[in-house]
């Protein structure tokens, strides 16, 4: 009779642990609810698939986005987001600049790869940014997605 009441227990643990696994697992945001397009105001690492959703929503719904590109004008020049506005992150007077966007609006944010709009996303939540998105990956992976460039 122990063996019976141990055992048991022993299977109730196990149905016990199966379930709270499977609950943290599918509770738990995933990529998709971290970094979708729509999530309340914060700052966001996305995909460039799920930037072109973003663009594509705001545009669709005419709301406004700030695409912000911190690439040289030189790279600038060879390829850009449509509408994305240029401010260089290499420029002296950058984070001057970028102190004197308004800290209420949405922005997307993108370099080449991802590694100068990487900093450039830190310097802006530091300054209180609102809702920022960075665009993981750059341009390089935008045009990956299939995104347009101008």
């Amino acid at each position: 009779m122990h063996f019976a009441v141990q055992g048991d227990i022993i299977g109730s643990m196990k149905s016990t642990i199966v379930f709270l696994a499977v609950t943290a697992f599918t509770t738990l945001p995933g990529p998709a609810q971290q970094a979708s397009p729509g999530n309340k105001p914060g700052h966001h690492n996305i995909s460039a698939t799920v930037a072109r959703e973003l663009v594509s929503r705001f545009t669709r719904e005419k709301k406004s986005i700030v695409i912000l590109d911190v690439r040289t004008a030189k790279e600038y020049a060879q390829a850009h987001i449509p509408s994305a506005k240029l401010m260089d992150f290499l420029a002296a007077d950058f984070k001057t600049a970028l102190g004197k966007l308004d800290r209420t609006k949405i922005y997307l944010l993108h370099c080449r790869s991802g590694s100068r709009s990487s900093a450039a996303f830190a310097t802006m939540k530091r300054l209180g940014f609102k809702s920022v998105y960075h665009l993981d990956g750059g341009i390089i992976a935008w045009k990956k997605a299939g995104g347009k460039t101008g």
